[in-house]
């Protein structure tokens, strides 16, 4: 019987486990200081990079640009077995510096992307009143008017 009820309470444990776990999520985007990816360098400040040396994993034509990541510690010195995470093991690579990229790239990106955010937020806004527009678009009720 205590075998039995083990059993039970380890399957009802391993059941509701994932349901919570699905539910938690997270989005980071490019420009916050916990996203994780490739960037693009542009015109910013040539940056610090963990190895002088682009990495290279499988064979990568000379003709293309290389590209420029923020990964996790750890990734970059096991770039083979990260690299696929990024879509990226059939490119050269050069990994950016933390510092650098938190105290260059992002209140850089943030400043130029700004004007981008308040546009998005000030959508449908009156300039004169600051009050809604009433446009009867996308309210989602299916009225015409």
């Amino acid at each position: 019987m205590k075998l039995f009820l083990i059993a039970a309470a380890v399957a009802v444990a391993t059941l509701t486990t994932p349901a919570l776990a699905a539910d938690v999520g997270v989005s980071v985007s490019i420009g916050q200081p916990g996203f994780y990816g490739q960037i693009d360098i542009g015109d910013y400040p040539q940056p610090q990079v963990i190895y002088r040396q682009p990495m290279v994993i499988e064979r990568v034509p000379m003709d293309r640009p290389p590209i420029y990541l923020r990964v996790p510690p750890g990734h970059a010195k096991h770039w083979s077995k990260n690299c696929r995470k990024y879509n990226a093991c059939g490119e050269r690579v050069y990994f950016v510096k933390d510092g650098w990229y938190n105290r260059e790239y992002v209140p850089r990106y943030q400043e130029q992307h700004r004007d981008r955010r308040d546009d998005r937020r000030d959508e449908g806004r009156d300039d004169r009143r600051g009050k809604q527009k009433n446009d009867h678009k996308g309210n989602g009720k299916g009225r015409d008017h």
